[in-house]
């Protein structure tokens, strides 16, 4: 038992990508190809399911963390909830680029400006279907989408399901009782330096709606099953759900796991070799 809570640890894992449904493929991709300088990576139609999809990025997704847009046919619009919080894009001139946003008609909900109770230059800006992009000003930027933020209704019970479960570290925390929340970003390597999930905690909050439209994140594995019995164990201390047992997706032989946390958002562990294969 000790020895398989360790493999987290020792597995090699990375974010790879977040899932949510848009409603209009073509229209999410020009704004985050022109607004946000993503690039088109690659993109699929599955008429037979009714469904498309595209993947969309600033460097290929062998590196980089990536939005994977999903297109169900004659679904176009979705409900957000409030449980999900903000996806974030850092930047070297975040003035530049609001202003850039703006020219093309985007939605800034907050202008630029130092964040409440402290230094960091941060904006927002929402996009065709509601979803809303922190934007952080940085010096030095490895990969430009930074965070997938969410909310929690027990921070302490997050942090231990994501801990021990996946792995992850808890790289900062931050408590703010003047405005009455708690963040923690957790990664798997240096904040500036790679994609991290910000869970954040609103005091007496202890509940959110999902909506239909934020899916899930995904985690690379060099074990998928391994990894599962982990997920396993930590569900039956902290909680949460197993919603695929693990074994190859039909038709294309990736082999995945997904569950739920707690609070009900979804991750999918990906096989790393299968993953790699995939983007052949």
């Amino acid at each position: 038992m000790a020895d398989l809570l360790e493999w987290p640890k020792k597995d090699k894992r990375r974010l790879l990508h977040v899932v949510y449904r848009v409603g209009d493929l073509e229209r999410t991709i020009k704004f985050y190809t022109e607004c946000f300088g993503m690039k088109l990576l690659r993109q699929r139609d599955v008429p037979e399911e009714k469904y498309a999809n595209a993947f969309l990025g600033f460097g290929p997704e062998e590196s980089h963390f990536v939005v994977e847009l999903t297109y169900n046919y004659g679904v176009t619009s979705y409900d957000i909830g409030d449980g999900f919080g903000h996806f974030a894009i850092a930047t070297q001139d975040i003035y530049k680029l609001v202003e850039h946003i703006r020219a093309k008609g985007g939605n800034i909900t907050r202008e630029p400006g130092p964040v409440k109770g402290g230094t960091t230059v941060i904006a927002f800006v929402k996009d065709p279907d509601g979803y809303t992009f922190g934007l952080i000003q940085r010096p030095v930027i490895r990969d430009p989408f930074c965070q997938v933020m969410l909310r929690v209704g027990d921070l302490e019970r997050s942090i231990k399901f994501y801990e021990k479960a996946l792995g992850l570290q808890v790289l900062r925390k931050v408590d703010k009782p003047d405005y009455k929340y708690t963040i923690a970003m957790l990664g798997y390597g240096e904040e500036h330096e790679t994609t991290v999930l910000e869970l954040t905690y609103n005091y007496g909050v202890t509940e959110y709606s999902k909506g239909n439209a934020y899916a899930q994140i995904a985690i690379g594995t060099d074990d998928v099953y391994k990894s599962a019995e982990v997920v396993n164990q930590v569900i039956q201390e902290v909680g949460g759900t197993i919603t695929r047992q693990p074994g190859p997706i039909p038709g294309l032989n990736t082999k995945v796991t997904s569950f739920l946390d707690p609070d009900g958002w979804k991750t999918v562990l990906v096989d790393n070799v299968d993953f790699l294969k995939e983007l052949k």
